[in-house]
C-alpha cells in the first residue's frame, strides 16, 4: 500500500493521510444533508437521495484515490443541484428521471472527449474570466437559496423579495446558525461547515423547534425509486430542451472540475511546468463518478474544492481519499439522524458555501469592460432569474459581442462563436 501511493515519495504516512481524509469528509458532509434536501424538491424520495449521494460520494471517490491517485474527493456537486432541480425540473417542467438521464449522457459524454483529450481543449477554449464568473454566480445563487430556506429573505409584493420575519423562532435559528458557522469558518476549524449544523440541530432539539431523532443508526434507506431511473428514460433526451440541459451540465461540471483540480494540485505543490500529472486519469475519475451517480440517483458527482482541506491537513496521496471514500460508507448507517435537519439547520452551510464559491470574483479583471459585462451578467442573472443555464448563456453571448466591438476577436476561440450560436438558440427554444 506504501509503495502503490508513494509515501516516501510524497514524505507521508498512514496517520498523516488519514487525518487528512477525515478532515475531507467533514469539510463536505453536509452534502449528505444538503443534496437530498434539493433532489426532494424536485419531487425525489429524500432517503433514496441519500443513499445515492454517499454511494456516489465514496465509489466517485475511492476511484479518484486508487486510479487517479490524488487526495481529491468527488460527491453531487452544489449548484450542479441546484440547476437539476430547480431549473430543469421545476423551470423547465421535466421529470426528475429524465433529468437523470440528461446527466447520465453528460457522463458518457465526459468519458467519451476525456479519452480522446477533447475535454482539456474545450476547458481550455473558455476565457478564465468566464469560468471565475460562472463558480461565482453559482455562488451567489446558493446563497440566495440558503436565505429563502433560512426565511430570511422572502416574496414580497411591492418590492418582488424583502427581509422576513426576525421574530420567527426558526429564522432565529437559522441566524443563530449562521453566526456559529461564521465563527468556526473565521477560526479556521476544520470542518466548520458541518460542525456549525450539528450545533444548530442541537440547539434546535434543545428549544423546540427540532423533533428529537427517534434512533441514531438505522437501516440504509432504499434507492428503489432511483435506481436505474435515468437509464429507463434515456428515450426522452433527444429533444432540443434535454440538448441545452445536457450541454449546462457539461459546461458547469467543465468549470467545476478543472478549477477543483488546478486548486487542489497547486496548494500540494503537484503542478508541474503548469501542468498537472495524470490530469486526464483524474477528470476520467470523475466522469466516471457522474455516470454512477446518475444510475444510483443524484445530480452530477464531481470533484470537490474542500478536498484543499485534506491537503492542507498534510494529506498527499489517494489513500486520503479512500479514507474519504470509507467515511461515506459508514455514514450510510445514520440516516434516522437526517430527521434533525431541517431547513434552518441547512441554510447556513449554503450561504457560507456560497461565500466560499464568490472569491472568485477577484480572479476577474473588472477594469476591462468588454470582459466586466459579460462576466457582470452571468454571475447576476443567475440569483435574478433563477437559473444556472440562463446566466451562463447570457454571459456567453456577450463575450463574443463585447471582445467583437473592442477590436479583440482574435482572442475569440471558434468554440466561443459555436457557443454563442448554441445559445441563442436556447433563448429562441425558451421563448416558445
Amino acid at each position: 500500500m506504501k509503495r502503490y501511493f508513494e509515501f516516501e515519495k510524497f514524505g507521508t504516512n498512514y496517520k498523516t493521510e488519514s487525518v487528512a481524509g477525515l478532515t475531507t469528509f467533514l469539510a463536505m458532509a453536509y452534502i449528505l444533508v444538503v443534496n437530498p434536501m434539493f433532489l426532494t424538491e424536485a419531487g425525489m424520495d429524500y432517503g433514496a437521495v441519500f443513499t445515492a449521494t454517499a454511494l456516489a460520494a465514496a465509489i466517485g471517490t475511492l476511484i479518484m484515490g486508487l486510479y487517479a491517485k490524488y487526495p481529491i474527493a468527488l460527491a453531487p456537486g452544489m449548484g450542479l443541484n441546484a440547476f437539476f432541480a430547480f431549473s430543469v425540473v421545476i423551470g423547465m417542467g421535466i421529470p426528475w428521471e429524465t433529468a437523470l438521464a440528461g446527466v447520465l449522457v453528460s457522463g458518457l459524454i465526459f468519458i467519451a472527449i476525456t479519452a480522446v483529450g477533447i475535454r482539456e481543449k474545450i476547458i481550455n477554449a473558455i476565457p478564465a474570466e468566464l469560468k471565475y464568473a460562472v463558480g461565482a454566480g453559482i455562488g451567489l445563487f446558493i446563497t440566495f437559496i440558503g436565505l429563502q430556506n433560512a426565511g430570511l429573505i422572502v416574496a414580497d409584493p411591492g418590492t418582488v423579495i424583502g427581509l422576513g420575519d426576525l421574530r420567527d423562532g426558526n429564522v432565529l435559528l437559522a441566524v443563530f446558525g449562521l453566526v456559529v458557522t461564521v465563527i468556526l469558518m473565521v477560526r479556521g476549524l476544520k470542518g466548520g461547515i458541518f460542525i456549525g449544523m450539528v450545533i444548530t440541530a442541537v440547539v434546535g432539539m434543545f428549544v423546540g423547534l427540532i423533533d428529537r431523532p427517534e434512533a441514531i443508526v438505522g437501516s440504509i434507506p432504499s434507492m428503489e425509486s432511483t435506481f436505474g431511473a435515468a437509464i429507463s428514460d434515456l428515450r426522452y433526451v433527444f429533444t432540443i430542451q434535454m440538448l441545452v440541459v445536457i450541454l449546462t451540465f457539461l459546461f458547469v461540471d467543465f468549470f467545476d472540475t478543472a478549477g477543483t483540480l488546478v486548486g487542489v494540485a497547486n496548494q500540494a505543490g503537484f503542478l508541474k511546468d503548469g501542468k498537472l500529472p495524470r490530469a486526464n486519469k483524474a477528470l476520467l475519475s470523475d466522469s466516471a463518478a457522474t455516470v454512477v451517480g446518475s444510475i444510483l440517483g443524484t445530480s452530477t458527482t464531481t470533484s470537490y474544492v474542500e478536498s484543499t482541506s485534506g491537503v492542507a491537513a498534510g494529506g498527499r496521496t489517494g489513500f486520503a481519499s479512500v479514507v474519504t471514500a470509507g467515511l461515506f460508507l459508514l455514514a450510510l448507517f445514520f440516516s434516522p439522524l437526517l430527521s434533525v435537519v431541517t431547513a434552518p439547520v441547512t441554510a447556513p452551510a449554503l450561504i457560507i458555501v456560497g461565500v466560499l464559491m464568490v472569491s472568485a470574483l477577484g480572479k476577474i479583471d473588472w477594469g476591462k469592460f468588454e470582459i466586466a459585462v459579460p462576466a457582470f451578467l452571468t454571475i447576476i442573472m443567475m440569483p435574478l432569474t433563477y437559473s444556472i443555464a440562463t446566466g451562463i448563456a447570457i454571459g456567453f453571448i456577450f463575450y463574443p459581442i463585447t471582445m467583437l466591438v473592442k477590436g479583440r476577436g482574435k482572442e475569440i476561440h471558434p468554440i466561443m462563436y459555436g457557443l454563442f450560436i448554441i445559445f441563442i438558440l436556447y433563448f429562441v427554444f425558451l421563448a416558445e
